[in-house]
C-alpha cells in the first residue's frame, strides 16, 4: 500500500496526535450505513464488551444487525441482542462448532463472511469488542473478504474516521478509511455499554452456515474461578508490581480487595517474576481496564501498563519512590512504604 503522511501536532500531557493527511475513497453516494455488530458471549449473556461495541455502532448511525454465534432463538445471549435499543435485526447462528466452548477462529471467521456475503446484506462496517477471541478471528475474516481492519478504536469520528492508539498510547492516529466495507476491533474501555431493555423489539432470524473442514477443534477449556470480580469488568481494581518482592506478598493486596469488592491485577513485571499468573497482567501485552478506582501498589508507572490502565476513573498510587513515573498519571498519590501503608488502609475500611 501506498505510504500516508502525517502532521504531528501535541497534545495534552506531552503525547502526540497523528492525523493523516490523505483522503481516502468515499463509499457510493445513496448508501446508508449498516453495521453487524459481533454478539460475543459466554453461553448464558452477552459480554459487557459487545455492549460497548454497541455504543461503537450507534455512534457511526444507520442501521444495526447483531449476529450471535453459537446460540439459537430462543437462547438467552439471543433474546437479550433483541432487546437493545437500536438493534433491528439479531441473526442466530446455532452450530454447536460456533458455541464459546467449541469455536474456532477459522468457523468464526467463516461465519462472518457468510453473513457479510449473502444477500439481501449491505453492510458497511462490521464490529466486535476487542477481545482475544475477535483479534484471532476478525482480521482472518477481513483477509478473506481483501479488506484491512482497523483494531484499538478509541472514537468514532464519522462513517469513515476513527481514532486509535499507537505507541503503547503515546500518540492517537486519526485513521480515514477507504474500503467500502469497515472491520473494526473497539476498545471496550473507551465506550459505555449499551443498555439491555426489557423486551425483545428485533427481528430475530436463523442463519444456517456450511462451515470448512478444518484441521483443528478445541478438545477442551481449562478456566480459572475466583469469587472476586472479572479483572476487565470490575468496578475496583488492585494491582500490584515488582515492589511487593514476592508473590507470597500478594495476598495483602487481595484482603484490600476483598474489602472493596474489587479484583486483583498485576503489572507485567510481577507476572514475568513469577509472582501471580498472568491472567492477572494488565497493560499494553495485557488486559485494558478502566475500573471506577484502580490502585497501583508498588508499581512504577512503566508506559507499556499505564496503556493498560490510564482510562481509569480515578487512579491511587502508593509507591516509596517519590520520583516514580505512576505518580504523573495518579490522581492521589502516597509516597509510603507499602507494607506499611496497605494493612493500615485495609485496616481501616
Amino acid at each position: 500500500p501506498s505510504p500516508r503522511r502525517a502532521r504531528v501536532e501535541p497534545r495534552a500531557l506531552g503525547m502526540l496526535r497523528l492525523r493523516p493527511l490523505t483522503r481516502g475513497l468515499r463509499r457510493p453516494a445513496g448508501r446508508l450505513a449498516s453495521s453487524l455488530v459481533l454478539g460475543e458471549h459466554d453461553g448464558a449473556a452477552l459480554t459487557p464488551g459487545t455492549l460497548a461495541a454497541v455504543t461503537a455502532a450507534a455512534r457511526i448511525g444507520g442501521d444495526m444487525t447483531m449476529l450471535v454465534p453459537g446460540a439459537d432463538a430462543g437462547d438467552s445471549p439471543v433474546q437479550q441482542a433483541a432487546s437493545i435499543p437500536g438493534i433491528s435485526r439479531v441473526l442466530a447462528a446455532p452450530s454447536p462448532r460456533l458455541s464459546p466452548s467449541a469455536a474456532t477462529a477459522e468457523d468464526l471467521a467463516a461465519l462472518v463472511v457468510s453473513a457479510v456475503s449473502s444477500p439481501p446484506s449491505a453492510y458497511t462496517h462490521v464490529l466486535a469488542a476487542s477481545s482475544n477471541a475477535s483479534k484471532n478471528f476478525l482480521p482472518r475474516a477481513a483477509a478473506l473478504l481483501g479488506v484491512s481492519p482497523l483494531t484499538d478504536v478509541l472514537d468514532v469520528l464519522s462513517e469513515a474516521r476513527f481514532r486509535r492508539p499507537m505507541y503503547a498510547g503515546n500518540a492517537i492516529a486519526t485513521v480515514e478509511m477507504s474500503d467500502e466495507l469497515k472491520m473494526l476491533l473497539v476498545r471496550t474501555t473507551a465506550f459505555e455499554k449499551a443498555v439491555v431493555g426489557a423486551d425483545a423489539a428485533a427481528s430475530v432470524e436463523v442463519l444456517t452456515v456450511d462451515l470448512p473442514d478444518n484441521t483443528s477443534r478445541v478438545l477442551s477449556q481449562s478456566k480459572s474461578t475466583s469469587d472476586r470480580p472479572d479483572l476487565g469488568s470490575a468496578r475496583v481494581v488492585v494491582s500490584g508490581g515488582r515492589g511487593l518482592k514476592s508473590g507470597e506478598n500478594f495476598p495483602m493486596l487481595e484482603a484490600l480487595a476483598d474489602k472493596l469488592g474489587g479484583a486483583v491485577g498485576a503489572s507485567r513485571a510481577a507476572v514475568d517474576a513469577g509472582f501471580v499468573s498472568n491472567d492477572h497482567q494488565v497493560g499494553q501485552t495485557g488486559k485494558v481496564v478502566a475500573p471506577e478506582l484502580y490502585i497501583a501498589v508498588g508499581i512504577s508507572g512503566a508506559i507499556q501498563h499505564l496503556s493498560g490502565m490510564k482510562d481509569s476513573k480515578v487512579i491511587v498510587a502508593i509507591n516509596k519512590d517519590k520520583e516514580a513515573p505512576i505518580f504523573q498519571v495518579a490522581d492521589y498519590g502516597l509516597a509510603e512504604d507499602l507494607f506499611k501503608a496497605v494493612p493500615e488502609l485495609t485496616e481501616k475500611i
